[in-house]
């Protein structure tokens, strides 16, 4: 009987050779974040300018506010509220500069951006939410910045006002102002369905403000009760600081107060566009 043949032994395989280590990819340096910003408000920008509607409502109707308030105030006794009609005109001019320059015009453009799906696409992108926000809110604030610096020079220069006594004061009320009603406008947003339902969502705000938050009529010439009221709605926090930059002699703790209240409505608002702002169109 024949024996198996047996099988030539295996050669072994020759030791694997390391690879080299991968050298890493340089990372793609991202745009600084005041770049992005400034795109942002460009492209913004080009589209305010081209809304016509919306651009004689934050340029004419802030300067309208002037002679349509010492017109209607003309037979009107201020001195016991310790104001003139000239600064409740300017003052007023201010506040109305932030109610349709910033809160009616950032409520169309957030929903109107939101409808033609540019908030989705930039999102896919480099910019962060808070960016996109801020970057689409930077004409709006703006614009009533500089509103607000000529409607100060046209009280000094035309109505023969003094020059206010707390600037600082003046220029914060406009800034917090500006950002409280940016947050507000981005929460309206989102109960808002079409850009032109915008201004019916924007108008119970605005019409509240004029009315209780002292743009035209002082809150120390209201009823206690009512004015007590009034002073815990959203934008009279502003006015009282506007107010005190222009006639100074106003309490610390009136002051304290007033921050207060537009610190609280500003933290509130920014939770509610948390929770509810949308970034794509409603179905």
């Amino acid at each position: 009987m024949s024996t198996p043949a047996q099988l030539p032994s295996r050669t072994p395989l020759p030791a694997r050779t390391p690879l080299p280590s991968r050298t890493p990819l340089p990372s793609q340096p991202r745009l600084p974040s005041r770049r992005r910003l400034v795109a942002l408000g460009r492209a913004e920008l080009t589209l305010l300018v081209r809304n016509r509607t919306a651009l004689f409502g934050a340029l004419l109707v802030p300067l309208l506010t002037v002679g349509a308030v010492r017109s209607s105030l003309q037979d009107v006794d201020l001195g016991k509220a310790g104001t003139t009609i000239a600064e409740v005109a300017v003052t007023g001019a201010v506040g109305m500069a932030l109610l349709i320059g910033v809160y009616s015009n950032l409520v169309a453009a957030f929903v109107a951006r939101r409808e033609a799906l540019v908030l989705k696409r930039l999102r896919t992108g480099e910019p962060t939410d808070p960016e996109i926000l801020t970057g689409i809110a930077l004409p709006a604030a703006a614009l009533a910045l500089a509103q607000s610096a000529v409607l100060t020079i046209g009280g000094l220069a035309v109505l023969d006002l003094p020059a206010p006594a707390r600037p600082d004061l003046l220029l914060a009320g406009v800034v917090l102002g500006t950002v409280l009603l940016t947050t507000v406008a981005a929460a309206t947003s989102a109960v808002t369905r079409t850009p032109e339902s915008a201004q019916l969502t924007a108008l119970p705000l605005v019409l509240v403000s004029s009315l209780g938050s002292g743009l035209f009529v002082p809150l120390s010439a209201l009823p206690d009760a009512l004015a007590s009221v009034c002073e815990l709605l959203p934008v009279t926090g502003v006015m009282t600081l506007v107010r005190a930059g222009w006639s100074g002699g106003v309490a610390a703790d009136e002051l304290i107060g007033a921050a207060a209240v537009t610190v609280a409505w500003t933290v509130l608002s920014v939770f509610a566009v948390q929770r509810w702002f949308r970034w794509e169109p409603r179905r």
